[in-house]
């Protein structure tokens, strides 16, 4: 079992996970992921890493109760442990010298984009992470980012804290000041990645996206993570998970991330309705 040993609640639904897993840490990298399990039964998720500590050896998950699932995985309590943890999985971020870089982080992008922006600061890069949220109570590990950031920029889309919009529009900022980033990572929701490889094109920008919110089996062999990148098909999981942003074709990914949201939504009813217990036949809709 790979027992959980820090539990610590990020934003509403949003939780941090520090498990034990000696075998993984020793070898985890930037940009890498992980296949955890609870039970016997349970689905098997695929989860980028936040962090690895191969002193200690643990890694550390931000997972969101937003499925059937991740909720399971979300409840785990300090204590509790883990069936399976698989990995590290996928290709590592290419972490180089150069220059001046940008980490932009959308949401719980934000959890994967921090290894990334500590390594590159480590390397010599100047770094400016640009954090984006919808609103200030769900903006997470903004100390986090800072430790590891020449500066740090927040958006939220409400304007409840740092600068109201997108993080496109922290980006657009940057380059009013005459910030001449070399390079971007950009890990969030498709929707936020996409707008950020659409905004960086005419900028001449290189950008980096992380497409693992389309992963499933974690291993190449659904094929559920099948993408297009400059006309030729790729696997996020075995190939990836990061690409170049200008390449993917965004329109057919976030096609096949929508595939299974009517699965998921019927199994978090049934959770629902299992843990109401009342008898009455409540599906749960009124709490989706």
């Amino acid at each position: 079992m790979y027992q959980v040993v820090r539990r610590k609640c990020l934003a509403e639904a949003i939780v941090l996970l520090e498990i034990e897993a000696p075998a993984v840490a020793a070898k985890a990298r930037p940009g890498e992921f992980v296949i955890v399990r609870r039970f016997e039964s349970s689905e098997r998720i695929p989860l980028t890493l936040m962090d690895y500590d191969a002193k200690k050896g643990t890694i550390t998950l931000v997972v969101q109760d937003v499925g059937y699932s991740s909720a399971l995985i979300a409840k785990a309590e300090v204590g509790d442990g883990f069936l399976d943890c698989v990995g590290p999985l996928g290709r590592p971020t290419e972490i180089a010298h150069y220059g001046t870089v940008l980490c932009v982080g959308g949401g719980l992008g934000v959890a994967p984009i921090f290894p990334i922006a500590r390594e590159l600061k480590a390397a010599g890069n100047q770094v400016i992470s640009v954090l984006g949220a919808r609103s200030r109570d769900l903006l997470i590990l903004e100390e986090e980012m800072r430790d590891v950031s020449d500066e740090v920029v927040v958006m939220t889309d409400d304007g409840s804290y740092g600068r109201k919009g997108f993080v496109t529009h922290g980006i657009q900022s940057l380059l009013e000041r005459g910030v001449k980033p070399d390079v971007i990572w950009a890990i969030g929701p498709m929707i936020m990645m996409k707008s950020v490889a659409v905004f960086t094109r005419p900028n001449h920008i290189k950008t980096i996206v992380s497409m693992n919110p389309i992963m499933v089996d974690g291993t190449g062999m659904c094929g559920a993570c099948r993408l297009e990148v400059d006309g030729i098909t790729r696997f996020a999981c075995v190939d990836g998970p990061e690409f170049d942003g200008h390449l993917v074709d965004f329109d057919l990914a976030m096609k096949r991330a929508a595939f299974y949201k009517g699965e998921e939504a019927l199994a978090k009813r049934q959770e629902y309705a299992q843990a109401c217990g009342c008898g009455c036949g409540c599906d749960g809709k009124e709490e989706l």
